[in-house]
């Protein structure tokens, strides 16, 4: 997979931006508020969901909620567009044909860092479960399907259960959709954390290898087996009514981290350790996805490592078969990349962000 270009108007602080990219990893630099994450907030754009901010079409409007925006893209030659016009949702295009967002995940496998994500091991499951998807994702492109089903069937669930309704035939069709859903996206994740385990294990790398695991916490969310999930949600319906939701099943999981001889929990890590699994693990997804070439953003990733593990990053990511984005708020943090990457300084200007490319 190889993305060739970008354009971008009236997105978030940009009013126009034309990019012809090639191979080489690309690092954008300039002060902080001139638009650099925006531009990788535009790539993440290129996958489904809302992208690496979770925000709104109508948050990511230049001129406001009523106006609209409009991304596009040539990746392998194949003309992509997203877009949502004013006062409208998002819609995708792929070869100037309307599709669905998740066709995005079959054409192009995104995989991003922001500073928000530092937090990860100490916040709430919910975020290391969408973290988690995320990397899913990237390699089994179905799992936002297997997903869309299982939040729909657990909702419709939930609302019988909120009524009171006490009639199994009424629940039956929906819990065995949410049974075979729920075994998928749980087999879905077992094989992208099998996949993250043996690209960091097959590597020789800077950063510590994570040892991952599919924790079930109190929702037997690490079940693969759909026959065992329908009979546990009829068996728990009372319980269930009571709380007035589904309190078991893949929605409920966590992903446990530790690392080092020790088996040292990633909550309990220094903050740096924290930060540096972090970078492994995004290294590794990009190194198991070799044969898609993924495109990598790392959004001000470099300002949290000392020169040492910056040069060893920036020499990983000139290895890794992927097109790399990295923010930065000046050259000299990419320094040791000159001669091996593209470099585009970004200010603001009347308003709006501007952009010079240094080839």
């Amino acid at each position: 997979m190889t993305l060739s270009q970008l354009s971008l108007a009236q997105f978030r602080s940009w009013s126009r931006l034309s990019l012809d990219l090639d191979p080489r990893p690309v690092a954008i630099f300039g002060a902080n508020g001139a638009g650099k994450t925006n531009v990788l907030e535009a790539l993440s754009m290129l996958s489904p969901g809302r992208g690496l901010r979770g925000a709104t079409p109508g948050e990511q409007a230049r001129l406001g909620l009523d106006a609209g925006w409009r991304i596009r893209a040539v990746i392998d030659g194949r003309p992509v567009e997203t877009a949502a016009p004013p006062g409208e949702g998002r819609s995708v295009t792929i070869d100037d044909k309307p599709v669905a967002q998740v066709a995005l995940g079959r054409l192009a496998r995104l995989i991003w860092l922001t500073p928000a994500m530092d937090r990860l091991w100490t916040d709430a499951p919910e975020v290391r479960r969408k973290f988690l998807d995320r990397i899913t994702l990237s390699f089994v492109p179905g799992h936002a399907d297997d997903a869309l089903a299982y939040d729909k069937a657990m909702r419709e669930r939930n609302r019988l259960l909120r009524d009171q309704v006490e009639d199994a035939r009424w629940y039956h069709a929906l819990e065995l959709q949410m049974a075979q859903a729920g075994a998928a996206i749980t087999c879905n994740r077992q094989q992208a954390i099998l996949r993250i385990m043996g690209a960091q294990n097959d590597a020789e790398t800077a950063f510590p290898a994570a040892r991952l695991v599919l924790m079930p916490g109190e929702g037997c969310a690490d079940d693969a087996h759909a026959d065992s999930i329908a009979r546990r949600l009829a068996a728990t319906r009372g319980r269930d009514m009571a709380a007035g939701r589904s309190l078991s099943g893949p929605h409920r999981a966590d992903l446990g981290a530790s690392w080092g001889p020790q088996d040292m929990p990633a909550a309990l890590s220094s903050t740096g350790e924290q930060k540096a699994l972090l970078l492994s693990l995004m290294l590794a997804n990009a190194r198991a996805l070799a044969d898609e070439r993924p495109i990598l953003l790392l959004d001000e990733v470099a300002a949290h490592l000392d020169a040492d593990r910056r040069r060893a990053l920036h020499d990983e990511i000139t290895a890794l078969p992927a097109q790399v984005f990295m923010t930065g708020t000046g050259r000299e943090l990419f320094e040791t990349l000159d001669g091996r990457a593209r470099f585009i300084e970004v200010w603001r200007q009347d308003g709006a962000s501007v952009a010079v490319t240094e080839d």
